[in-house]
């Protein structure tokens, strides 16, 4: 049995799920979804100045979500020779932001403004070709869901656990904490977006003996472009909202496809991806 069709048996009640998504979920009546979601976002957390120390907690490395065992592709960039220095860095998790960042932020944004959670774990799978970072996600996704029910206990979160106890795509599961957390989309999208590069500079520092502080100036040189793309996926996430996952950011990377597998068949590693 699929497994978003025995999630719904086994009694996750969704969000309101947007129509005419023909690969990410079940088709519906569009405005009815609109409407749906607006009165998600309404009726849930809104993003605000009380709420804004949560999004510092849920942004800070230091969470126990598991992403410090995660590279987001620079350990085989590195074993390839293409990472090598700050410079490298830059250019790397600018392409990473870019891409893969932007992707994820929107789906971050869209479960956190209310949109069908199994909707949204389908055009996940839809928008990650490689087997090895599919496996990758569901497992920080798995162990985000700890994490967030521990710190922040949620129906919602409850809900999609007991759907998909092998875990969900971790930008849905980073979406859904937002919302049990009393954020809202835009914070969501800037958790993810900070996450794509954030992970990748920090594994840098240990694979190369970087100096962190080259490494911190990287990312600070990156915040306009992580504004950027954070709002480009709020915008995609509102748009979803009236016409479906469709209209969601699908940016692609190729090369770190191909190496996520490449790096999965390696006998030892630093990082688990």
């Amino acid at each position: 049995m699929d497994p978003h069709t025995e999630a719904r048996a086994n009694g996750l009640r969704p969000l309101p799920s947007p129509g005419g998504d023909r690969g990410a979920g079940p088709a519906g009546d569009g405005q009815h979804a609109a409407a749906g979601a607006r009165g998600a976002e309404e009726a849930g957390p809104r993003s605000g100045a009380p709420a804004r120390a949560a999004l510092l907690v849920l942004a800070d490395g230091r969470f126990p979500a598991g992403g410090h065992a995660h590279s987001g592709g620079a350990e085989a960039a590195v074993r390839a020779g293409r990472l090598g220095d700050a410079r490298d860095l830059a250019a790397f998790c600018r392409g990473r932001l870019h891409t893969t960042g932007l992707t994820a932020a929107g789906l971050a944004a869209a479960a956190a403004l209310g949109l069908d959670p199994l909707a949204l774990d389908k055009a996940a799978d839809a928008r990650t070709p490689s087997p090895a970072l599919r496996a990758s996600a569901r497992k920080l996704g798995r162990q985000l869901m700890r994490a967030a029910r521990a710190t922040w206990p949620s129906p919602e979160l409850d809900a999609l656990a007991r759907a998909l106890p092998k875990g969900a795509h971790q930008p849905v599961v980073l979406g859904l904490t937002a919302r049990a957390a009393g954020l809202g989309p835009e914070d969501a999208a800037h958790c993810a977006v900070y996450e794509a590069v954030g992970g990748p500079a920090t594994a840098a520092v240990r694979l190369l003996s970087l100096d962190p502080f080259e490494a911190t100036a990287v990312l600070a040189r990156l915040t306009p472009d992580m504004d950027r793309v954070a709002g480009r996926a709020v915008t995609a996430a509102r748009q979803a909202a009236e016409h479906g996952t469709e209209a969601l950011p699908a940016a692609s990377a190729p090369l770190l496809e191909i190496t996520a597998e490449q790096h999965a068949a390696w006998p030892v590693r630093l990082f688990a991806s």
